[in-house]
């Protein structure tokens, strides 16, 4: 389904401290939100939990903080004081999955409900992911990821339709959305039962990126189930640049063979097509100057390629009726193919080849 606008996902406003919830009772939940130096986005974010229907007394909220150096700690110090259902923690090791163990080891609740600082949320986020993981018995539920440009120009707009097009990032259920509750491989953040963490371990502290596939992957693996909730949509804001957007799937990529590694299999198998098309791309060629055939299998897969692209561009400028999509979008879908590629090809020299873990390569990136 096409994106849908704020106004018609966020629901109306409600206060967790003064909503009525005597009708039916609800498990106390803690909800984890690792943040770093986001004093532009904390306030707008704790704004959105206080518009939760949750009620505050039966959840607790800790916001973990790699430290920041600005003034998001300030902010969410003086969030705390006026209410005690949110707290401070410090992760003096920075990192995500550090900062959702920290919250784990330090929450309280029968529920565990992973938050991004970056995203905004229906009114309805809490109590809608907690009673259907309750019904269904999961192990995990998540909503559908609704991207938006993080500005006004036309570039905001490309890269935001390159972060959710299914030719540029692949069909996950969460991106593309779908018409009913089903099981899925993985969704965005989660909404995790306490004692999933006592039956298949923590985050996995070496992936600074994909940690939640690799989490949602051990689920499946172990027996569990993932479920995507569709009517609970998440408006996540794309990266605002270029080279944001390159740098984000190429650390993407660059830790899935450490994630295979740790899987023993691949988490998925769409993440090979990005590979693999750098391969063809950068070594066809050779096999090309030798032999006529070598020679059309080249140029017709680099034309099927670009056709895809621009079918792609059609569907995005048919949609949101900017026909100046054309001149972004094909180099945008380029550059990020490009960049997971090249990011995972590195990756298998790091991890599989030089038998590297991140701790030991922290320090040199």
């Amino acid at each position: 389904p096409d994106p849908q606008p704020i106004a018609s996902v966020m629901q109306p406003p409600r206060n967790p401290e003064t909503a009525d919830h005597t009708t039916i009772p609800v498990p106390f939940i803690s909800v984890l939100a690792p943040c770093y130096n986001e004093e532009r986005h904390i306030a707008a974010f704790i704004d959105g939990i206080l518009r939760q229907d949750y009620p505050a007394a039966r959840m607790e909220v800790l916001l973990i903080d790699g430290m920041s150096t600005d003034r998001t700690r300030e902010i969410i110090r003086g969030c705390s004081s006026k209410h005690a259902f949110i707290r401070l923690l410090e992760n003096d090791r920075r990192f995500v999955p550090h900062a959702l163990n920290l919250g784990i080891r330090s929450s309280s609740g029968e529920v565990i409900v992973r938050m991004d600082v970056h995203s905004e949320y229906p009114a309805n986020y809490l109590s809608r992911l907690v009673s259907e993981r309750t019904r269904l018995n999961a192990d995990n539920t998540g909503g559908v990821w609704i991207m938006r440009p993080s500005g006004s120009s036309l570039l905001s707009l490309a890269l935001a339709e390159a972060q959710s097009s299914v030719f540029g990032v692949g069909n996950a259920a969460y991106r593309k959305g779908t018409g009913k509750i089903r099981r899925v491989d993985t969704v965005p953040y989660g909404c995790f039962p306490r004692n999933l963490f006592d039956r298949i371990g923590m985050f996995d502290e070496d992936l600074l990126r994909n940690q939640d596939d690799e989490f949602n992957a051990r689920i499946n693996q172990n027996g569990g189930s993932v479920w995507l909730i569709p009517d609970v949509k998440i408006i996540y804001h794309s990266r605002p640049t270029v080279s944001s957007l390159c740098r984000m799937f190429y650390q993407y990529a660059f830790f899935k063979p450490l994630v295979n590694l740790k899987l023993k299999r691949p988490a998925t198998v769409r993440q090979f097509i990005p590979p693999l098309f750098v391969v063809f791309l950068l070594l066809g060629w050779v096999p090309a100057l030798l032999h006529p055939m070598a020679a059309f299998v080249y140029i017709a897969g680099i034309c099927l390629y670009a056709a895809a692209g621009f079918v792609a561009t059609a569907t995005a400028v048919r949609r949101t009726g900017k026909v100046l999509l054309i001149f972004y979008l094909p180099w945008l879908f380029f550059l990020q193919h490009l960049a997971y590629g090249t990011g995972y090809w590195i990756g298998i020299v790091e991890f599989v080849l030089l038998k590297r873990r991140y701790a030991t390569i922290a320090s040199s990136r």
